[in-house]
């Protein structure tokens, strides 16, 4: 249970935190290798083995998560296949009662996001996610990733806020160690980001399934 009364600000990841994982699990794993496969006349085992290796050259880096990156690295249309698929798009069923509490316990919630701005929208649009936060941040707009501490330098200098008072939660291993490494005073893990995944514990870190166990009083 985290101290709620040493915590003054909340930043939340939103793909696998605030919304299920499964839809980008599902996007850059099925829908990608299948398009890229009949778009180069490729087996999908082939496309798939392809794919691979280019998440795994950008993995933790800004292009990872840019979609303008992979229409072109893949001449793709990202966004049209998305769209295609957007029915899978859904907010955790714990998401809403957590952050309705916290605002309710006087918190600041910040959205903090690797998300391209395009995926930001979109998920936005369909989720009405925006009505629950204070801001919403896509790290595109500082031109680094979470995984870089000069994303935590620059973020820290335009929200104020104090890294000792401050609560992030997110499902990748990798953040978190960048925000632990800044100094961010509280961290929590999720570990069932996927809905359609077994629940994996992130060690080291305090793991959640459950929003609702946490509420603050």
């Amino acid at each position: 249970m985290p101290n709620w009364a040493n915590i003054d600000t909340v930043l939340l990841d939103m793909d696998g935190t605030l919304l299920d994982l499964h839809f980008d699990n599902h996007f850059w794993l099925h829908v990608v290798p299948q398009a890229y496969a009949k778009k180069h006349q490729l087996s999908l085992e082939d496309a798939n083995t392809h794919m691979l290796k280019k998440y795994e050259a950008v993995q933790g880096q800004l292009q990872w998560y840019c979609l303008d990156y992979w229409q072109q690295e893949l001449q793709l249309p990202i966004m049209e296949l998305k769209r295609e698929i957007q029915h899978l798009i859904s907010i955790r069923e714990d998401a809403i009662v957590f952050l309705n509490a916290l605002k309710a316990a006087g918190k600041e919630l910040i959205l903090l996001t690797n998300a391209h701005r395009d995926s930001l929208s979109l998920k936005v649009e369909l989720t009405e996610l925006d009505m629950y936060l204070d801001k919403l941040i896509s790290t595109h707009d500082y031109g680094v990733s979470k995984e870089q501490q000069n994303l935590w330098q620059q973020v820290e200098v335009d929200l104020k806020f104090d890294r000792t008072r401050t609560l992030f939660v997110d499902d990748s291993a990798a953040v978190l160690a960048a925000a632990k490494e800044f100094g961010i005073g509280h961290l929590l893990a999720v570990a069932n980001p996927d809905s359609k995944q077994p629940t994996r514990i992130l060690s080291g870190y305090e793991n959640i399934t459950d929003y609702r166990d946490i509420l603050p009083i």
